[in-house]
């Protein structure tokens, strides 16, 4: 008699195979939406920030044609050689020159929206190149903020029409900024500048990865490879993932309290800042540097001990290198979490007033986080598309180390 064969697929079965079929579908869709809406997000992100920040890298100018051998205005160009030649040119008469050119080009009322300071735009051009002097030349200085304000539309209404009037002659336009890339800050949005906070940024980060970088490396390789497994060793490796997660405010307090009283006429220098940032920095680095050693095959390890390698070099010769990308992924992550940090700076003073890019370590300094948090706390409009101008240099300042960290990372890459 032979046996009764039942189906291997009853209708129980076929019941709980769909819904499985079902539930994998609708993890599908929800793990597309949740890249879709994260991809929509960041769009509208770099969107918004490109269409308020174009305007930023942009500033109000007025066109002032100078004839200086009409002016009588003469200077020896080897006066320019030497230090202070601004004062040079300021002595020579070069803001009444400018102002009287301004006068006959723009009239009385658009020269008086003229800059404070705009002669020291053309004192820049003439020491880039005296020979200017020495006929008519053509400067774009910047107009008062009014001016700028009024060219938009907004602002004061008795200025409207004189801006619309002169901006129809050609005299009044916005302009590429160059200097916006290479000027400090100021109190006035026409005259500010990116380029302290961002040379503030740079030296920062110069400490924070000298500092963080080899501490946290050499910290991963004791912990993974040398220390003994005991109570004490976990004790630390809890403390270290602990710190991973601190808020950053706390690395600010203790920045405060430590660093400042040991350098208290340090304050508000790359030096504190890199510092304090480095406390924050080092813990991911030890983490991901841990799991890249540990990631590294035993078969390595026991093919350089059978050659005769002693410990230290098969640490140093054959693990370190092959872990060395993973590393470096957790640097990027730790620097990319360093570079936009605010909190512990701000703890520090480093959201003090600096109208001169930073020449050392130790000199006052602001970094491009905190320059955009004070710049948004501003009320002129003019600080509004300055402020989206500065996230975008954030932003390529970003992208910059990453790039360079991912190349390093690819370049140093081995497989095995």
């Amino acid at each position: 008699m032979s046996e009764q064969i039942r189906p291997t697929r009853t209708a129980a079965f076929e019941g709980r195979l769909k819904k499985r079929y079902a539930a994998e579908k609708r993890f599908k869709i929800l793990g597309l939406l949740a890249v879709l809406f994260s991809v929509a997000v960041l769009a509208l992100l770099i969107f918004n920030m490109t269409m308020n920040g174009v305007g930023g890298f942009q500033r109000v100018e007025m066109k002032v044609p100078v004839d200086f051998r009409e002016a009588g205005m003469t200077v020896d160009p080897r006066a320019l050689e030497q230090p202070d030649p601004q004062g040079v040119l300021e002595r020579s008469g070069l803001p009444m020159v400018i102002q009287t050119a301004a006068e006959k080009a723009l009239g009385a009322d658009g020269a008086a929206q003229l800059g404070q300071n705009a002669w020291r735009d053309a004192a820049r051009e003439i020491i880039a190149k005296p020979s200017l002097l020495a006929g008519t030349t053509t400067f774009w200085l910047p107009a008062r903020e009014d001016m700028a304000t009024a060219l938009r539309g907004d602002g004061k209404a008795d200025l409207q029409p004189l801006a619309a009037k002169l901006s129809k002659a050609g005299v009044l336009e916005r302009r590429f900024d160059w200097g916006f890339l290479n000027r400090a800050d100021a109190t006035d949005p026409q005259m500010v500048g990116i380029w302290g906070a961002l040379k503030g940024s740079i030296l920062t980060m110069l400490v924070t990865l000298v500092l963080a970088f080899p501490i946290g490396v050499l910290a991963a390789l004791y912990l993974e490879e040398y220390a003994p497994k005991n109570r004490w060793t976990d004790i630390i490796e809890v403390s270290i993932n602990n710190l991973a997660a601190v808020p950053s405010i706390i690395f600010g307090l203790l920045g405060l309290a430590v660093f400042l009283s040991i350098f208290p006429n340090f304050r508000s220098a790359p030096l504190i800042g890199g510092m304090t940032l480095a406390l924050m920095t080092m813990p991911v680095i030890v983490i991901s540097g841990r799991n890249a050693i540990k990631a590294v095959p035993p078969s390595i390890r026991d093919g350089a001990l059978a050659i005769g390698a002693s410990p230290v070099q098969v640490v140093f010769h054959h693990v370190l290198p092959l872990a060395l990308p993973g590393i470096l992924t957790g640097t990027i992550i730790g620097m990319a979490r360093a570079l936009g940090e605010t909190a512990p700076l701000l703890m520090i003073g480093m959201r003090a007033f600096v109208a001169t890019p930073p020449d050392s370590f130790t000199s006052p300094a602001t970094v491009l986080p905190v320059q955009i948090f004070l710049w948004s706390d501003e009320i002129d409009r003019g600080f509004v598309e300055r402020t989206s101008a500065a996230i975008i240099v954030l932003l390529l300042f970003l992208l910059v180390m990453n790039g360079l960290a991912i190349y390093l990372r690819n370049r140093f890459e081995r497989k095995w």
